[in-house]
């Protein structure tokens, strides 16, 4: 480690390789300290990471993951990298209950709050969701009821003393971004929202790297992390290697525009209730950020070869039950005592 830092404090840029070699040597060796983990973060932070870099990191931690054995047809991760400080509702967890209504298997990987009130584990829990449940359950609900949760210190077990470093710090580091990218199963597809714009082709490399068949990685209006009803959102679409810049409106596909502040959320017990609403049919802000974030799942997929024609199935997956339905089911599957929050 010690020669990997006084690179870094050099400002040299490592190989997938020799990243995916430090990262390995971070999580497995006992002997690495606290400060080391924290200069290696900030030093890389200071340099500026690469791409490769951000490659190497995501897959020496997959390495060391829990590992699913399992293949699945047409698996797919919405996500957002949060940190935009918008305080809004669970978009990315909701949506997922939509996209899976319509026949996507979801693979959702996440965590509890970091830098926002309620983070997806969060409500999840509070509606009833087991966090913890072993890999074998985790692989059956995805091939049973097409989605699962994938709580993320359950699958990332090494990842341990590094988060502990991570919020001692108190700044943003690499771990503020790779989440999403570090999903243990091996997807087709990913919907990734960001909160800097400035990174959006850097991730859509990496995405590209990782083996993404298609991808969609997405800044919002006003710099969310999720696509946004307050105006023009900034997208690269990746497929089979080739990537699309382009920008979208929610106006131009069909949908009214709104104010980010229109989507707050709140605590868990609050944003629980508000995934509920959507799923049962409300109308409204939140309903219509749904439909446009899963919309772009959707299209994202390929399912849909439009992202209107990836709006409207989300709209049917609401409005037929489907997404409130596999909601019941991962309740129920996961072996939860809270059922009655339904």
């Amino acid at each position: 480690m010690k020669e990997y830092l006084q690179r870094l404090a050099n400002r040299e840029s490592f190989s997938e390789e020799e990243m995916q070699e430090a990262v390995g040597i971070m999580l497995n060796d006992e002997q690495i300290s606290d400060s080391e983990i924290a200069a290696f973060l900030v030093a890389l932070k200071t340099k500026g990471e690469t791409v490769d870099e951000i490659s190497g990191l995501v897959k020496a931690i997959r390495l060391n993951t829990i590992g699913f054995r399992r293949s699945y047809s047409n698996v797919m991760d919405n996500c957002g990298t949060g940190g935009d400080g918008s305080s809004s509702f669970n978009v990315s967890t909701t949506s997922a209950f939509v996209i899976a209504g319509c026949g996507i298997t979801v693979a959702k990987h996440g965590n509890r709050s970091i830098s926002s009130k309620t983070g997806s584990a969060d409500v999840l829990e509070q509606l009833g969701v087991e966090l913890s449940m072993p890999t074998q359950l985790a692989e059956e609900l995805l091939e049973e009821i097409g989605i699962a949760f994938l709580f993320a210190p359950h699958v990332h077990p090494r990842l341990k003393k590094v988060m502990k470093v991570r919020r001692e710090l108190q700044i943003p580091t690499i771990f503020n971004f790779i989440g999403p990218l570090t999903n243990p199963v091996d997807l087709d597809s990913q919907l990734l929202g960001i909160n800097r714009r400035d990174y959006l082709e850097v991730f859509a490399e990496v995405l590209n790297k990782l083996g993404r068949k298609r991808a969609l990685v997405l800044n919002g209006a006003g710099k969310l992390d999720e696509a946004s009803l307050e105006g023009e959102n900034h997208l690269i679409f990746l497929q089979d290697g080739v990537m699309n810049k382009m920008t979208l409106h929610p106006e131009e596909v069909g949908l009214p525009s709104f104010p980010n502040s229109a989507i707050k959320g709140g605590d868990s017990k609050r944003n629980a209730e508000i995934l509920l609403q959507v799923l049962k049919g409300e109308e409204g802000a939140y309903r219509d950020t749904v439909l446009l974030n899963a919309g772009l799942a959707i299209f994202t997929s390929g399912i849909a070869s439009t992202i209107p024609s990836g709006i409207n199935i989300a709209k049917e997956s609401i409005d037929s039950g489907a997404a409130y339905e596999k909601l019941v089911k991962l309740v129920e599957k996961s072996r939860v005592t809270k059922q009655e929050v339904i």
